[in-house]
């Protein structure tokens, strides 16, 4: 576990970061070019939904406590929702990009949330830990 300053960024920090990163850089280059692997919003929803699940998983539950964690939780799911509306709508044109362009900011959000939470950067009371 690596610490910076006082905080401790463990595995999971790390394994949800990459994570997290593979569906935003594919996302960029679907907006940008193009992805080989990813022709449309269908293909991205889906890969943002089976990353972003797992994502969460590898986090754990102690990044989802507490009043931050409840946001990143709401996030959290908000963002499985708008992935699978948008799986769903992927033939809608301007709508299903819109989604799907929620979906990923959403995504972020929650693992951003999570991952201050599970870093004790907000969240913690005294006597009260994140972890």
């Amino acid at each position: 576990m690596a610490e910076v300053g006082t905080v401790k960024i463990g595995w999971r920090d790390v394994v949800a970061t990459l994570l997290v990163a593979a569906i935003v850089v594919p996302y960029i280059g679907y907006l940008v070019h193009g992805m080989p692997f990813i022709q449309d919003p269908r293909g991205m929803a889906a890969t943002g939904l089976v990353l972003g699940l797992a994502a969460a998983a590898v986090v754990g539950r102690e990044a989802f406590r507490g009043t931050w964690g409840a946001v990143a939780a709401f996030f959290a799911v908000t963002s499985g929702a708008l992935g699978a509306v948008t799986f769903v709508r992927a033939e809608e044109g301007a709508l299903s990009e819109g989604l799907l362009a929620a979906f990923v900011v959403a995504v972020v959000v929650a693992w951003a949330l999570a991952e201050l939470v599970r870093t004790r950067l907000i969240g913690t009371s005294a006597g009260h830990s994140a972890r």
